[in-house]
Order: structure tokens, then sequence, then C-alpha cells
């Protein structure tokens, strides 16, 4: 496929990285057809190693030649297209990281006893909204050795496009699907559960029974009110971090990755 260089907002073909929002590219309707944006040359090359199938791509034409070589030549059959750094930041609305973009085609959704089998470490994500969050927690979760992902259906999606930056591509390595029943239907699966709260009744995170269990799903809740109480109740076990110097809790990043280093199966 030729390079194509555009030099105007309205070329044909660009709308994907330009007008589309986040849920235009999800396509909730049909997920299968549903797209998302990969930025940034490292991130490309793991979506690409992981099966990903690329649609379009977007380069300044500086990285034609550098950064992007490899990937155009990986994508030889799709289209190219290329312009001035200005120009492209001002079609996507922001600097491309590293100068390049590339659509690409969702997988389908996987159950989560897909998920889950064999599995014996998990993270529930329950209401994690923050961007930046959930690329972070997959991040550590591709390093700290979780099996599998679960999110509940109010959160950020992690193929939202700087969810996946942040992530480094960890969410192209991590297997990960909805959750849409409650936390306690994974216990039909083989999980016991932990609720990372601070409760009357929560334990250390040290504690030798979690390090015991030999399936476990660790659920981490939003940024600012934390788990449900519901949710919380629901649990086998609900888990602290011990703090000092008088800090009561950790960014729900942090917190998710002492405790996939803690919890990780032995």
């Amino acid at each position: 496929m030729p390079i194509t260089t555009i030099t105007s907002l309205d070329h044909e073909g660009v709308d994907v990285f330009s007008t589309l929002t986040e849920a235009q590219l999800r396509n909730r309707k049909d997920s299968e057809k549903g797209m998302f944006i990969a930025e940034s040359p490292k991130v490309i090359r793991v979506a690409l190693d992981a099966g990903y199938e690329p649609l379009a791509l977007l380069c300044e034409r500086r990285h034609i030649g550098g950064d992007a070589k490899d990937i155009i030549e990986r994508c030889a059959d799709i289209p190219v297209y290329t312009g001035e750094r200005e120009l492209l930041a001002r079609l996507t609305g922001y600097v491309l990281t590293r100068g390049v973009l590339c659509a690409m085609r969702r997988k389908a959704e996987a159950s989560v006893g897909e998920v889950c089998s064999g599995a014996r470490r998990v993270v529930v994500i329950d209401g994690v909204v923050d961007t930046t969050n959930i690329g972070a927690i997959f991040r550590s979760a591709a390093a700290l050795g979780i099996d599998g992902v679960l999110l509940t259906r109010n959160s950020c999606d992690p193929l939202n496009r700087r969810a996946v930056r942040v992530s480094m591509g960890s969410v192209f390595l991590v297997p990960w699907t909805w959750l849409d029943g409650p936390v306690s239907s994974l216990s039909s699966l083989g999980f016991r559960t932990v609720a990372m709260a601070l409760t009357d009744n929560s334990v250390p995170i040290d504690h030798p029974a979690l390090a015991r269990e030999p399936r476990l799903a660790i659920v981490v809740g939003t940024e600012g009110d934390g788990l449900p109480a519901e949710t919380i109740a629901s649990t086998d076990y609900v888990a602290r971090i011990p703090m000092a110097h008088g800090v009561d809790s950790l960014n729900v990043a942090a917190a998710a990755a002492v405790a996939f280093w803690e919890l990780r199966a032995r």
C-alpha cells in the first residue's frame, strides 16, 4: 500500500484518527467490528505480536524511515497516512507519542470462564474510570504475575487510547474481559475473593491465609469511594495494606501493584 501524504484535516480515510469518539471506535453493538487506537511504535509492536489486526497507520513524516519503518513493512497491506507533526496534532487533537498511531481491530470478547481457565490469580477492577489507573493496573498485572483481569461494566475500557499507552501494551499481554455477574459468582470457578478495603475486620495483606489460597481473585475499587459495601460484604476476605506516617491509603494503581506482589501465587 502506498504512503499517502495528507495536507488537510478532512482528508478521506483519516476519520478513524480524528472524528470518531472512543465510544464509536468501540462499537458496543458489534464488538467484533470495533476498533481501537494504539499509540507509539513500541505499543503497536506489542499489539501486532499479540495478533491484533492493523487497519490503518498515521505517521509523522520524519518517522517513516525511522521508528515506524519496521511497522510499515509489517503492515504492508493497509493504508499509511503521513504529514507534518503540526498538521497531525491538529487532526487528532494531541501530539502523537513517538509520532505513530495505528487503528486496529478489536478481538472477540472473551468469556469469564476463558479468562479464568487455569488462572491462579486474577484481579477484579470495580468501577475504576481513570484511564491512567487502568493502564497502570494492567502494566503491574502483567509484570507481577496476575493471570487475568475482569472489569465491571462501569470501569474504563482497557483499549482506550490513553489506557493502552500508559500500560505500555500490557493490555495485550494479560487476558481480560467484562464481569457482568457479582464478584461472588467467581466461587463457581473455584476462586476465593479478597477485597482491598479499609474496614474494621480487614486483615493485613500479608496474612498467611491469603498466601495459602490456591486460586484468589483480588478486588480493587474506585479512585475516590473505594469498593461498594455490598461488594466488600460478599468477599471471602477483606485485606488492607499497613500504612505509616499517618497515610490512610494509596492510589488504586499503587495499591494494586502492592497487592499483586504480596498475594502472588507461590
